[in-house]
């Protein structure tokens, strides 16, 4: 496993961001606090990074989102905010415990109307969702190793025009050097190589620093 290593300066980078541009609400850090309190890892996106979905969302007029991991619906809600009152998140969670502290930091958000969370295996999940209304933008952020698979899934489920964001892709950098995490590296490896040559999709990839440590996301288009 990956132990991810940040710097003083990224952190301190990004903290003044957060504060000056980004400037989420107070429904944020509840939402921070109670998965801490939970127990649960402390793996969701930055605030910055929140924003930028949420923003994404907006500039893309997306109406319904996909999003694979849900974890205490911290990205749930930055892009449910960023939804017409009448938009849709089906967002996918496997474990009880984080779905339970999702629904009730979205709901105290405001937003809870907007999200329906399935609880389950994700790729038990996606087929299920085939032949209902496409989805106009996905967030995929869950366990590495079925990146590519979950990148199939939201091609299928998307139409021509759809964004997809692919989080965690540098993984400090073991993209390049995959036996240092056997378990996700080469996951994220193959979904990048997938993002760019798979015809279906034009994509392309940012490298980040801040309190997460080294990393980065994809960003792709359905053609």
């Amino acid at each position: 496993m990956i132990e991810h290593v940040t710097e003083p300066g990224w952190v301190d980078v990004e903290h003044y961001l957060t504060d000056v541009v980004v400037r989420p609400d107070p429904v944020h850090q509840r939402a921070v606090s109670s998965a801490a309190e939970a127990g649960m890892p402390a793996i969701e996106v930055a605030p910055n990074a929140g924003k930028l979905l949420r923003m994404l969302v907006q500039m893309s007029g997306a109406r319904r989102v996909l999003e694979i991991g849900t974890l205490a619906g911290f990205s749930s809600m930055w892009m449910a905010q960023g939804l017409p009152d009448d938009g849709r998140i089906v967002t996918c969670e496997y474990l009880q415990k984080h779905a339970d502290v999702a629904r009730a930091n979205l709901d105290a958000a405001g937003v809870g109307h907007k999200v329906d969370i399935r609880l389950g295996a994700a790729l038990d999940t996606l087929p299920t969702l085939a032949g209902q209304e496409s989805f106009d933008f996905v967030f995929i952020d869950a366990d590495k190793e079925n990146d590519a698979n979950y990148l199939d899934w939201a091609i299928r489920l998307g139409h021509p025009g759809t964004v997809i964001v692919v989080d965690n892709v540098i993984w400090d950098g073991a993209i390049l050097e995959p036996a240092r995490d056997e378990t996700n590296a080469p996951g994220i490896v193959k979904a990048l190589e997938m993002m760019g040559q798979d015809p279906r999709l034009d994509a392309t990839a940012i490298q980040t620093v801040g309190s997460k440590g080294w990393d980065g996301f994809a960003i792709a288009r359905v053609r």
